[in-house]
């Protein structure tokens, strides 16, 4: 077995995702770790045999990380958010440079540089997207949908789940239409498809559906 270090980049990257499915309650399926991939179905099956074969998945009843797998995830996700907040914060980079970034980052980034990291940048607890970095201070607090918000009611941003940031040109409309983590937004009308009306500042926007279910605010 593998000891800490030693992993492919590719286990990494299973872990990373079966991990981050896990933390927004996302059913863990072979079509869905598919779809985030950006793989063929059998070749996420052929993985899911080679995780098991190292001891990193378990199958019965369905997919799920062993302890080993879950740090290796863990470590993988704290890795990558550390390093969006890193280049968004001290580079200025945008937030889809950031997301596509730290992908390569992630695998690379050695024990030392993580600490050093965290350190320069203030022990932050979230992402430039508001969710959570593991191994940090970060205080789960009690969030809803947009989509649940009434007409008239203010809400302040929190996070845009992972599954958004793997939607197409979706992370640069947000970061264009200031709905982000710490904004404030009033939703003023909702049309009989469920697309919000919501205004940030002095612009409307209009929010489908589907993003409006996974960006998560605090009343």
């Amino acid at each position: 077995m593998a000891t800490p270090g030693e992993f492919h980049p590719a286990f990494e990257e299973y872990c990373e995702c079966i991990f981050e499915l896990g933390e927004d309650n996302l059913e863990i399926a072979q079509v869905r770790i598919a779809e985030r991939l950006n793989v063929s179905r059998a070749a996420v099956s052929e993985m899911i045999k080679r995780l098991q074969g190292g001891g990193l998945v378990a199958t019965d009843g369905g997919i799920r990380l062993t302890p080993e797998g879950e740090r290796l995830g863990e470590r993988t996700v704290r890795r990558h958010r550390l390093a969006e907040r890193f280049l968004t914060d001290v580079l200025h980079l945008s937030w889809a440079e950031a997301h596509h970034e730290a992908g390569k980052w992630e695998h690379v980034m050695s024990a030392s540089v993580e600490r050093s990291m965290d350190e320069l940048l203030g022990h932050p607890t979230t992402c430039p997207h508001g969710n959570p970095i593991p191994g940090s201070a970060y205080e789960l607090a009690v969030l809803q949908p947009l989509s649940e918000t009434e007409v008239g009611q203010v809400v302040v941003v929190r996070r845009i789940t992972e599954e958004l940031e793997f939607e197409p040109g979706l992370l640069e409309f947000l970061e264009a239409s200031a709905i982000q983590p710490g904004e404030a937004v009033s939703v003023t009308s909702i049309s009989p498809d469920g697309t919000l009306m919501v205004r940030v500042g002095e612009s409307f926007i209009g929010i489908a559906p589907f993003t409006s279910e996974r960006i998560l605010v605090s009343t």
